[in-house]
């Protein structure tokens, strides 16, 4: 009697320790579930107390792991929009850092991530293509840059070089205005060869010496 009071006694303790398991784990997967913004948790009243206290679980631990996936890949998400937003001078894309992302989210967040490289990339290419137009029209000019701007775009580093909007407007603005120079300095040579042209005509200078002076 006393070896079945034991056993007896045993059991109730399992079934309230599992009972109390079972609660518990619907309370979690209730949190889990509006984190996760899943529809709401529904438990299927089937099998022994045993087998749903277990499956329960099995069910938390899921969730869990899809919790700190998320999470995770929130955090990376972030780390390169960081990088982006520091090379093109943008707003990071607006999300709540502290709650679970849904999955639609994170999905919204790397079609976005993936215009910003896109963007990056064609600026990348329009920033080293107008700065070696500009290299060139300065060696053309002799001009050395003067301007903070201008030593920023001809002496630094590509990758150092910010790829703001604004930036590259004024990239073209600067590339503009050596091409109007040149073609100011074009000009000026054009009107000096015609006076001397005319010069020489009044002066009878002959063709051999003209052309010895050229």
């Amino acid at each position: 009697q006393s070896l079945l009071d034991m056993m007896i006694s045993e059991e109730k303790n399992l079934k309230e320790y599992l009972l109390n398991s079972i609660a518990v784990c619907r309370k979690e997967l209730d949190t889990l579930h509006r984190e996760l913004q899943l529809a709401p948790f529904e438990a299927e009243e089937q099998g022994t107390i045993l087998q749903m206290e277990k499956d329960l679980r099995a069910r938390v631990q899921v969730l869990l792991k899809q919790k700190r996936d998320r999470k995770q890949e929130l955090e990376n998400l972030q780390e390169r929009d960081r990088d982006l937003c520091d090379i093109l001078c943008t707003a990071p894309f607006r999300i709540d850092s502290n709650a679970v992302p849904s999955l639609e989210d994170l999905d919204r967040y790397r079609r976005h991530l993936a215009s910003l490289s896109t963007e990056k990339e064609q600026r990348q290419e329009q920033f080293v293509s107008t700065k070696q137009q500009i290299i060139l029209l300065m060696e053309e000019l002799d001009r050395s840059p003067d301007t903070s701007f201008e030593q920023d775009v001809v002496c630094k580093d590509d990758e150092a070089f910010c790829l703001s909007e604004d930036n590259i407007a004024a990239l073209q603005n600067l590339l503009q205005q050596l091409e109007a120079q040149r073609s100011q300095n074009e000009a000026a040579c054009t009107e000096l060869r015609s006076r001397i042209a005319l010069l020489w005509e009044r002066l009878q200078v002959p063709v051999e010496e003209r052309e010895s002076s050229a």
